[in-house]
């Protein structure tokens, strides 16, 4: 029997600091179709295709914090879904000692340290609470420092770099496709954007020829895309840097159309001379690099 028929689809990461306060996710309250809206949580999510468990939380706790800390198995949970489906989740313990404010937030609203006194005055994901309680009553102190930890941006130390993929399709007229976000997206809502996404458990070139396929229903050949320009950026000094890699397909299959409704209201091809306002800026940055035969832009690394 393959061993991964008996996990559970769901992972999440219980992250504690040394004075013994939990590292929370507020969770969007306008998407109906994502577990507990609107609720505190911690980060987490399924596992995809034949990852582990372990496998599956490193993977979103990287994804959604940006942080990749030394995890041990906790518990496992029973919860439930948006549409009332149940399952489960396995929850691995960690310990962390940083600003919470300084996380990235791709997904959700924010991240905040609480006690275990604190969280019965909040709205709680119901399970999450429950992890809480067993934490409290198991192991009511932080959990033991073990192996290296990661440490905040700084001279000397290191840093964990966000890897997004972007695809560069320009039409024979000049034409290039951007994407208008959804007014609800957590970042850049309403705001033009090329086809992207982060890069998961795989090589940069299949990540975007996958979201091609997600985002815009259009199939594209690996062997027809090319790297054509990096974007190396940083928001402000301590914030996570990113890396995003435009990729140019030369040829590709079908027509965009909207396939994620919740982050894409539109696709268009617009002039690449005369781009659309508002315009995620690094990307106005790489396409201009493009254009002048650039290959590589910084971003945010002023003095």
């Amino acid at each position: 029997m393959n061993t991964l028929s008996c996990e559970p689809r769901g992972t999440a990461a219980l992250l504690v600091n040394a004075e013994g306060k939990y590292l929370l996710h507020l969770r969007d309250a306008n998407k109906p179709w994502i577990c507990d809206p609107g609720t505190w949580s911690i980060p987490g999510g399924n596992r995809e295709g034949e990852e582990s468990s372990r496998d599956a939380v490193e993977r979103e706790l990287l994804e959604e914090t940006g942080l990749c800390v030394p995890l041990e198995p906790f518990t496992v949970v029973d919860a439930h879904g948006p549409d009332g489906s149940t399952g489960q989740i396995r929850v691995y313990l960690g310990a962390w000692d940083g600003d919470a404010d300084a996380l990235p937030c791709p997904e959700g609203i924010m991240f905040r340290w609480f006690d275990a006194a604190r969280t019965q005055w909040l709205t709680m994901c119901p399970w999450t609470a429950d992890v809480i309680a067993l934490h409290q009553r198991s192991a009511p102190v932080p959990a033991p420092r073990t192996g290296k930890q990661p440490t905040r941006a700084g001279a000397g130390r290191p840093r964990l770099n966000t890897v997004g993929v972007h695809l560069y399709l320009q039409r024979e007229d000049g034409a290039v496709l951007l994407g208008r976000r959804h007014e609800d997206c957590t970042f850049a809502p309403s705001m033009y954007q090329v086809l992207s996404g982060h890069c998961e458990q795989e090589a940069a070139i299949a990540c975007v020829v996958r979201e091609a396929q997600e985002e815009a229903g259009l199939v594209i050949d690996p062997a027809d895309v090319e790297l054509v320009h990096v974007v190396h950026m940083v928001d402000a000094p301590g914030t996570q840097p990113m890396i995003g890699l435009y990729f140019r397909a030369r040829r590709w299959q079908g027509t965009p159309v909207v396939r994620e409704p919740d982050r894409c209201a539109s696709w268009g091809w617009w002039d690449c001379t005369d781009l659309p306002e508002p315009l995620v800026p690094y990307t106005r940055a790489a396409i201009e690099g493009i254009r002048a035969g650039r290959t590589y832009t910084e971003l945010g690394w002023g003095p």
